[in-house]
């Protein structure tokens, strides 16, 4: 492709709405524009890298004995409502009616459309097991989109789903997706961590997420230092405290004049936050549920919303709950509650003499002692890991860093083909359901994390599987002997079926470098009259670095030879 006929509008400087380095990127480089919040075009150069993770994407999948087909966007409500998801899903779905005011959503994932369609198709179980899937445009309406297509309203994903007899078929689609997307995320040149996830939405039982470890993800991981314990925060758990062995004391009131923080109760008292206990108000499908936590943790709502089985989990408006419970923000405690439900972490059960708000303002209770001082319904792990705690399997060291979810994949089980009547015919001619699974990969998120993991303050710099071209020709000068050797290697490279960009245009020669380096083309193929005076031509090797000469007679074969050992 020649770069003076190419819709390339690179830009030289960041544009101020964007805010990682992805974004910047994309945008620089002219991968995209914005149409609205969270939807862009993607234009050719972008295609071209989609294309390419599309690909690879489909040799994996296809080579897993998965099938491909294109399911619709458009769905009606009554599968999700068939589901029970029309409500579960919550404002992140599109909804919409048509002109005879039939309901429908744009689709955010499409398990209820393979359900509906399996379901009046399937007969024997020796239909079994088989595997769908799709890449295709997803739509969901995310409060506030951010990072480019890191988090967007509209974009390409490839989802995938499986069907089995029984759970142990399940185990073996699950391997072989499993195995599939550490193939695709190895051959698109990526770093990825595997961890253990929370099924959210999606419902089911086991489920992995794929992660690109990088300073800007939204998502957070917590890894062992010592063995392979991996997990999303949301899921990640630690090891338990041991109960204290000091003796209880008797509750005491104190005053903590306008003391309303952690930090601040720390300073006043003039003890280790670990030994407070934070209490939070929240409501829960509108049930009023008091969250404990000790004063050095977070509370982790994911944890809390799967233990409580609820749709909606939010903190509970402060003066409607001051008035309900007769309470003072900044000083709610769980002593004399006893009209609300008290869900507690696991840690808080082994605490002794500890402090906690007194429901009174500028009051607090010291030598608080669960048990004694009130009741819990239940102990469970609802706390955020974070790093320096002890691994639940080795008791080593946990570290937690941000990370970019690419792929996810879910145990799904019995959950849409029970609700939808997703059944066979098994050996006896009885009735059973079918076991399913859910495999997915952000396509358009994959190419905001490969540039997140690799690029430098010059530009992006593409593994070489999913660049957009292989090579990118700079020509310097106009003369006759530059023009003629730039077109000569340009047309051997293209027919031998190298991807090859030839910057013919009539720009200086810096401009032509510092676009080649902001759109990370792996190889840089520069021909100007100097080197030419030598019979060479120079090549860079833009994620190392390098700088080399190649013989100009031997030069096309030279530059394959490079593309073969270039990652």
């Amino acid at each position: 492709m020649r770069m003076s006929k190419m819709y390339l509008p690179t830009l030289k400087e960041d544009p101020v709405e964007a805010e990682i380095v992805s974004h910047k990127l994309m945008l620089r480089a002219g991968m995209m524009r914005s149409l609205s919040a969270g939807v862009y075009s993607y234009l050719p150069l972008a295609y071209r890298v989609i294309k390419k993770i599309e690909d690879i994407i489909r040799e994996s999948m296809d080579e897993s004995g998965a099938q491909e087909v294109l399911l619709p966007v458009m769905q009606s409500a009554e599968i999700w409502k068939e589901s029970g998801r029309w409500k579960e899903f919550g404002p992140l779905m599109i909804k919409l009616r048509d002109r005879k005011d039939r309901e429908y959503c744009l689709g955010p994932t499409h398990e209820e459309v393979v359900s509906d369609l399996i379901k009046n198709e399937l007969r024997s179980y020796k239909d079994l097991p088989f595997n769908l899937y799709q890449i295709q445009t997803k739509v969901r309406d995310e409060i506030r989109p951010r990072f480019g297509v890191m988090r967007g309203r509209e974009f390409i994903m490839k989802d995938a789903y499986s069907l089995d007899r029984d759970y142990d078929g399940l185990d073996i689609s699950y391997q072989k997706m499993y195995d599939a997307y550490v193939e695709v995320f190895e051959n698109c040149g990526l770093d990825v961590r595997i961890v253990e996830a929370d099924s959210g939405a999606m419902g089911g039982k086991d489920s992995h997420e794929f992660m690109v470890v990088a300073d800007s993800g939204e998502d957070e991981i917590a890894f062992c230092t010592n063995c392979d314990y991996a997990a999303n925060v949301e899921k990640a758990e630690s090891s338990e405290d041991e109960k204290q062995e000091t003796k209880e004391k008797g509750l005491e009131l104190v005053d903590t004049p306008d003391i309303k923080t952690i930090k601040a109760l720390k300073d006043f008292l003039e003890i280790d936050s670990q030994e407070m206990i934070k209490t939070m108000a929240m409501k829960a499908d509108g049930e009023a549920i008091l969250a404990l936590v000790r004063g050095d943790d977070e509370l982790n709502e994911i944890k809390l919303k799967n233990y409580l089985n609820v749709i909606e989990l939010s903190i509970y408006e402060t003066k409607e709950f001051e008035k309900k419970y007769d309470s003072v923000a900044g000083f709610i405690g769980p002593v004399h509650m006893d009209n609300i439900r008290i869900i507690a972490d696991l840690r808080i059960k082994a605490l002794k003499n500890a402090v906690s708000g007194a429901n009174i303002k500028n009051k607090h209770y010291l030598n608080v002692n669960p048990g004694r001082d009130f009741d819990v319904e239940k102990y469970i792990d609802i706390r955020k890991v974070k790093s320096g705690d002890h691994c639940p399997v080795c008791g080593g060291i946990l570290e937690v860093k941000s990370g970019i979810e690419v792929g996810h994949i879910f145990k799904l089980g019995t959950k849409y083909s029970e609700n939808m009547g997703v059944t066979y015919l098994d050996e006896n001619g009885e009735e059973q359901l079918v076991i399913m699974g859910s495999y997915g990969i952000g396509v358009t998120r994959l190419v905001a994390a490969a540039i997140e993991q690799s690029h430098d303050e010059k530009g992006i710099i593409w593994p070489m599987s999913i660049a957009p071209y292989q090579v990118i020709i700079i020509q310097l000068g106009n003369n006759d002997e530059v023009i003629n050797s730039s077109e000569k290697i340009y047309n051997v490279l293209k027919d031998k079926g190298v991807e090859v960009l030839f910057d013919d245009r009539n720009e200086r020669a810096g401009v032509k470098f510092n676009d080649a380096e902001l759109i990370g083309i792996p190889i840089r193929v520069t021909i100007g009259k100097r080197s030419l005076e030598r019979g060479q031509i120079e090549i860079n090797i833009r994620k190392s670095g390098e700088e080399k000469e190649f013989n100009l007679e031997t030069a096309s074969n030279d530059i394959i030879d490079l593309i073969a050992n270039i990652k």
